[in-house]
């Protein structure tokens, strides 16, 4: 199955993209980077921590849920017109094997974009040299929100 390639609304969606990953304290937190940026996808990488783990040493599954949500996240956001933000109002998260590894890919892809409601869908992989091991997935809603003071990006 081929993924569904989407246009821009915006012409400079990646500088607004990068620019509102910037502002979220969180992903600095976790010292999480943007490795790709395209219409409708958007790929977040971090490395292992020792802060960012449970007792076990894996990645922490609230972590892994904060990166895929902010991947799936501007991916839609990505499809949004200039004046619009983005706001999760769902999601549903599968932990399918113990996030362990020393770097990690969470992947944000829109299945369908729209007006208002955005759906979108995310991939953790943990990664170890060559390994990669599928460590969750997530089904997304968003909202596109405008004309809401003090939220914007």
């Amino acid at each position: 199955m081929q993924p569904t390639v989407w246009t821009a609304k915006h012409p400079d969606f990646q500088r607004r993209v990068r620019e509102s990953f910037a502002l979220q304290g969180v992903m600095q937190t976790l010292g999480a980077r943007l490795a790709r940026v395209e219409p409708g996808v958007v790929d977040i990488e971090l490395d292992w921590a020792p802060g960012l783990t449970q007792q076990h040493g894996f990645l922490h599954a609230g972590v892994v849920s904060t990166a895929l949500d902010s991947a799936c996240g501007y991916a839609a956001y990505s499809l949004m017109p200039e004046e619009a933000a983005v706001l999760t109002i769902e999601f549903k998260i599968n932990l399918l094997a113990p996030a362990q590894g020393q770097r990690f890919r969470m992947e944000g892809r829109v299945l369908k974009p729209g007006r208002t409601i955005t759906v979108a869908e995310g991939r953790a992989w943990a990664m170890d040299g060559a390994k990669e091991t599928l460590a969750a997935t997530m089904n997304c809603t968003l909202m596109t929100v405008t004309g809401r003071p003090g939220i914007r990006g």
